[in-house]
């Protein structure tokens, strides 16, 4: 039974479900100082140099699932000691190199950081190297590369250095918390804040209270997740745990196709809103061009506002792919609508640290989800925001608009096409962002990461393919 794609995963998976099971049965210090018995290692280490190395990993790991340093706004972090074992980055001579008697390698070196040793073969001083990558364009063997560490290759932003310790640090000004570091670390040496404690407070002090109920916004990209099971068993499941209701995010994704197709035809020009990685991108790194940003809140938040509009004693929490969400959540013009958020790693473990086996639920028919429609289950890939806002229009009667989207795969994408857009050169009045490649289906917080996901979500759109968004969106009025 495959639940996660890597056995970094599978280790941050356990800490956390310890930390929910102990949390659920109330047996969890309210604030943590040492390594719950039930993970502690043995006495032989398995993955580490020695047993207190990884006692001392897992004591950092614990502490993030529990909330990680509340002085630090970004919601990921790098775990210090688990930092340790990739090569140093930056450029390196091969067995390429000739040691050739043009040395365009020592001529181009503004720092003079290459020398040849006895051989005559190049060699960088790493103390005077600046990696400005001067070398290697010269090379006419192409014997000199650039080697970097998964996590900084990960980060598209370029908000990941390495201290003088060489331990990776994150640039808060520059990091949008997209999780692509935590994700593709090999160590486990980034991890995202978990608030699972969070949410078990909020379900525990709900059960038998007239006062308040906690509702589950569940993002469309669950469809191609907990592939182990019926989707009506993790619904169920979901109820299970507390939660009042299970509603699909992708309602809100109608509300804001609708809102957006409509706000696209008053401006004339949009970029969308319902990526947090991808606005927070836009703020940072091209301010000028925030004014493009579309006013609308993203489907999480707008269902959200939906629901505490109707119950206003209402809690809601998001469940999701997204480490991003979590910091959407901590926004001023969110907050009041969204409680928290976990990823659909993070609803793994609140499973097993409770004790529930969604395998073994029989799921009732209204385990059901029916709320969204086509166009908004397909959210959760890239170019579904665009073909949404496109139906939107077309619901709203809006025929002399000369539509025109660009749907950005990834952050670099979305980069090509701010730089496009600030140089006018831009061949479109909608850029749909998406941070993630492939969209909200490669989330960082996903169970799994495969090709198949996209043709999960499409099949479970097309489920809904009877109801358009007018259809959708009728029940809220």
């Amino acid at each position: 039974m495959r639940k996660f794609d890597t056995k970094v995963q599978y280790l941050k998976y356990q800490v956390l479900k310890e930390v929910a099971r102990l949390a659920f049965n109330d047996e969890l210090l309210e604030n943590i100082t040492e390594i719950p018995k039930t993970i502690v290692p043995g006495k032989t280490p398995t993955m580490r140099c020695c047993v207190y190395k990884e006692r001392a990993i897992i004591a950092e790991r614990v502490k993030l699932a529990s909330g990680g340093d509340k002085s630090n706004p970004n919601i990921n972090e790098v775990i210090d000691i688990a930092c340790d074992e990739c090569p140093v980055s930056g450029y390196e001579i091969t067995e390429s190199c000739r040691g050739c008697i043009a040395h365009r390698c020592e001529e181009a070196c503004p720092r003079g950081a290459i020398f040849f040793d006895r051989d005559q073969k190049a060699v960088i001083d790493k103390n005077k190297c600046i990696e400005c990558g001067r070398c290697a364009k010269v090379c006419p063997y192409t014997a000199i590369i650039s080697r970097k560490r998964p996590c900084e290759n990960a980060c598209k932003v370029k908000a990941i250095t390495m201290s003088e310790d060489k331990i990776a640090q994150i640039d808060n000004s520059k990091c949008i918390e997209c999780g692509a570091c935590v994700y593709q670390c090999p160590f486990g040496a980034i991890m995202d804040k978990s608030f699972i404690l969070e949410v078990i407070d909020l379900l525990k002090k709900s059960k038998g209270n007239t006062e308040y109920k906690v509702y589950a916004l569940v993002a469309p990209s669950i469809s191609s997740q907990f592939t182990y099971a019926k989707l009506g068993q993790v619904i169920a499941g979901i109820k299970q745990l507390g939660f009042f209701s299970v509603v699909e995010t992708a309602l809100g994704a109608d509300m804001v196709a609708d809102a957006e197709s409509l706000e696209l035809y008053e401006r004339g020009f949009l970029t969308s809103s319902c990526c947090p990685a991808f606005v927070k991108y836009i703020n940072q790194a091209f301010p000028d061009l925030s004014e493009h940003i579309s006013h609308n809140l993203s489907p999480m938040a707008a269902l959200g506002k939906y629901i505490k509009t109707r119950d206003k004693d209402a809690k809601v929490v998001f469940i999701g792919p997204c480490t991003a969400k979590k910091s959407e959540v901590q926004k001023e013009s969110v907050r009041p609508y969204v409680d928290s958020a976990i990823t659909f790693e993070e609803l793994q473990a609140l499973f097993d640290g409770k004790g529930i086996d969604i395998m073994e639920i029989e799921a009732a028919p209204e385990d059901v989800l029916d709320n969204a429609s086509y166009y908004g289950r397909i959210f959760a890939r890239s170019g579904g925001l665009a073909d949404a806002v496109r139906e939107g229009l077309k619901e709203n009667g809006i025929s002399d608009f000369d539509y025109q989207p660009v749907s950005c795969d990834g952050i670099e994408e979305c980069r090509t096409a701010l730089l496009k857009l600030r140089a006018g050169r831009l061949d479109a009045n909608f850029v749909e962002g998406m941070a993630c490649v492939g969209g909200c289906i490669a989330g960082a917080g996903c169970l799994t990461h495969g090709e198949k996901d996209k043709e999960q979500v499409d099949k479970y759109g097309r489920e809904a393919y009877e109801k358009t968004i007018k259809d959708a969106i009728s029940v809220l009025k």
